[in-house]
């Protein structure tokens, strides 16, 4: 495995400057410090739920969103929410989520989650299909204790893998794999200021964030919008 680091180019230059980034989660709290003001819009894909309620209420897609803003700082972020008050949802909210994010013109769409459940092959590879076609890259978990993840292991989409020995400032990429791209990076998000490592967050859901800031560095680097 090839490891990357953010000081290497084309990461070492990027910002994610002009790289629009769909956070598909439970929400964001756009306000959180975390978050630096680089909400520009979202959406709430649930049913019998306001489509423009997609105010996070569990924290869970602030954390994951302000791990991509720490690697990607000038990157802007679109709130898709599929979760409620906890993290489950249907995969007709999550196909309708990165729908929503291609119409939207995200550049990468970030699935921090993913289902085992065959019965939604279809359905997800329509819908990553659908945003390839709009010029979206979906990033997604692949694979967790030796179960692969959907969308995350579907042609097209670039598969995340957590690496416990990973640092925060690196990623490593994987392999090839059919026509998506394996990485795996580090589990933990940004550090909590007080809080013990131990006590924060973590897991393959950040570990599909960093990989996502790192790829909006490195499309802001390349001047590929």
């Amino acid at each position: 495995m090839m490891r990357l680091s953010l000081e290497d180019p084309p990461f070492a230059t990027g910002t994610g400057e002009g790289v629009t980034i769909a956070v598909v989660d439970s929400g964001v709290h756009a306000d959180h410090p975390h978050i630096g003001g680089r909400v520009i819009g979202g959406v709430c894909t649930l049913p019998h739920v306001d489509s423009a309620d997609w105010v996070d209420r569990i924290g869970h897609g602030t954390a994951v969103a302000a791990a991509i803003h720490e690697k990607a700082p000038l990157a802007s972020l679109l709130a898709v929410r599929v979760f409620d008050k906890s993290l489950t949802t249907s995969a007709q909210a999550l196909a309708d989520g990165i729908v929503w994010a291609a119409d939207n013109r995200a550049h990468l769409i970030n699935l921090s989650l993913g289902t085992t459940n065959l019965e939604h092959v279809e359905l997800l590879n329509d819908a990553v299909a659908y945003a390839s076609a709009r010029g979206a890259t979906v990033v997604s978990a692949r694979e967790s204790n030796g179960q692969r993840w959907l969308p995350g292991s579907l042609d097209g989409v670039i598969g995340v893998l957590l690496d416990p020995e990973c640092e925060r400032n690196h990623i490593g990429y994987v392999e090839r794999d059919g026509a998506g791209e394996v990485y795996a990076a580090s589990g933990y998000p940004r550090p909590i200021p007080g809080v013990p490592v131990e006590r924060n967050l973590s897991g393959i859901s950040f570990a599909v964030a960093n990989v996502t800031g790192f790829l909006a560095r490195m499309r802001s680097a390349e001047g590929s919008r």
